[in-house]
């Protein structure tokens, strides 16, 4: 890869603010040629911002005594716009754009994307572009997914060939933002010796300071806008250690009644796979997976990433139909009933609801939305649907955030707003897809609470994750995926 010229980044007191609310308070950073930054942060403490005020793609409060200044072949410049090509930024908000847009091109192309830094192809790959687009995607040892669509792949997955697309802009710095969220321990590696082995610099934001790279040089931690702790690995770190052990709980996190199922589920079977295969663009995802589900249990799908966790809750939610052969059982539905009939009673979190919503809808209509199993709503909401999604929000801690826009709140934050969504309808089931995946300590705490809550009031969750630690304490059943079959299916092992 051909050397990116150097790149020094100043930032001398900048805020930012957004609908009145203070983002950025009075930032001052510095990040020069060979650092290689970890940021840590709490959700809704301002790490996307300030990456994306760095990259060019918010401007900060236009105050007189505020810089943002970038040292570019020896001259200085006053914003970005003439450097925006040489920063390459990835985060959760860039997958999801694939998603909205319906951008399912090839890994490959994606890569190739990078090579001419644009959106999307811009034709046919040339030999020369397809044979280093396949080096990056080797640098990350997922060359196997090069002729796959990428709307096809698991959502850590996606973030690698994401990873590979901005290493092929060849940048001065690389903006990486919950980047190693949602990924499995073989590919978190796999990145760790990428960004060790790169020459380039980077930020890198996570809400765990346990992911910390080995080739971490410096580290800082951003709490409510402002930037309080920065320097050198060797300094910061153990001071920032004691710190991430403590932090305030967010609001809402002591009344669990009101968001509890409705009523006591019946024992016995509240879903179950017989079989099922599952296809997506032709190509076999799931096989031959049976598994039961009983009320009042709590099952964790585990399995790296593209073993078929998402592909399986979507199933049992009626997302993707099994082939020819398999049959999912679902109480109550016998042909003839339609599955919304399934859906008042099982609701779910999953992360293409946070990328899906329609881009205006606010907090308050993205859980009113939930009432009516949908995605966006074809009506106004009732004074009765109005009522019950404040007080969801408000359990939740996000009352004061109803009328918001899902995009405008922090990845956290968002995530909270789905479980309100989700536990507006007082489910007996409830399917979570990966829901602690980039969030802060304090939240997770709080969510898996929520989670125990809801399975001691005799609900049912079946739930993905990639971190034991994120088990809630009620589980009582595992579900282990390899490649798309059964490794195994049972009472939790301890």
């Amino acid at each position: 890869m051909r050397r990116a010229s150097p790149l020094t980044v100043a930032l001398e007191g900048v805020s930012l603010h957004r609908d009145e609310r203070h983002i950025l308070d009075r930032i001052h950073w510095r990040l020069e040629p060979g650092q290689r930054w970890l940021l840590l942060g709490g959700n809704g403490a301002g790490k996307t911002q300030l990456l994306k005020l760095i990259a060019g793609a918010v401007w900060p409060d236009p105050t007189p005594t505020a810089r943002r200044r970038y040292l570019w072949r020896r001259q200085w410049h006053e914003t970005p716009q003439q450097l925006h090509e040489h920063i390459a930024y990835v985060g959760p908000e860039r997958q999801d754009r694939h998603e909205r847009h319906g951008w399912n091109f090839t890994a490959i192309e994606v890569v190739g994307t990078g090579l001419s830094r644009s959106d999307i192809p811009q034709g046919p790959l040339r030999s020369r572009q397809r044979v280093a687009a396949l080096g990056y995607l080797r640098t990350l040892g997922i060359t196997r997914l090069a002729a796959r669509k990428l709307l096809e792949l698991s959502y850590g997955q996606r973030r690698l060939v994401l990873l590979a697309r901005a290493l092929a802009t060849r940048p001065s710095l690389l903006l990486l933002d919950e980047l190693l969220g949602g990924l499995d321990a073989q590919h978190r590696a796999r990145v760790l010796r990428a960004l060790a082995r790169c020459d380039i610099p980077w930020v890198l934001s996570t809400h765990r300071i346990e992911e910390m790279p080995p080739s971490t040089t410096h580290v800082a931690r951003l709490v409510a806008g402002r930037l309080l702790e920065q320097g050198p690995r060797s300094s910061q770190v153990p001071h920032l250690t004691s710190a991430s052990r403590v932090g305030s709980r967010p609001a809402g996190s002591s009344r669990l009644k009101s968001l509890a199922p409705a009523g006591r589920s019946r024992s016995g079977v509240l879903v179950a796979a017989h079989g099922i295969d599952v296809y997506l663009d032709y190509r076999a995802v799931l096989r031959g997976i049976d598994f039961t589900v009983c009320a009042g249990q709590c099952w964790v799908l585990h399995g790296g990433n593209g073993s078929g966790k998402t592909t399986l809750l979507r199933a049992l939610y009626g997302d993707h139909p099994p082939a020819l052969g398999g049959r999912i059982e679902r109480r109550g539905l016998v042909p003839g009933v339609p599955l919304e009939v399934f859906r008042r009673w099982c609701a779910i979190v999953a992360p293409h609801l946070q990328s899906d919503p329609p881009a205006h809808d606010s907090a308050l209509e993205i859980v009113v939305s939930g009432l009516r199993s949908s995605i966006g709503l074809d009506g106004a909401p009732s004074a009765g649907e109005q009522r019950r999604a404040l007080g969801a929000l408000a359990e939740m801690g996000l009352r004061e955030y109803a009328g918001q826009r899902l995009r405008e709140l922090s990845y956290g934050q968002a995530r909270r707003v789905l479980f309100a969504r989700a536990l507006v309808l007082r489910p007996r089931l409830l399917l979570l897809d990966e829901p602690l995946a980039g969030i802060d300590v304090d939240t997770r705490r709080v969510l898996r609470e929520r989670i125990d809550a809801f399975v001691s009031a005799g609900g049912t969750v079946i739930m993905s994750s990639h971190h034991r630690d994120e088990w809630p304490q009620r589980t009582s059943h595992e579900l282990h995926l390899v490649a798309g079959r059964t490794r195994y299916a049972g009472v939790v092992r301890r």
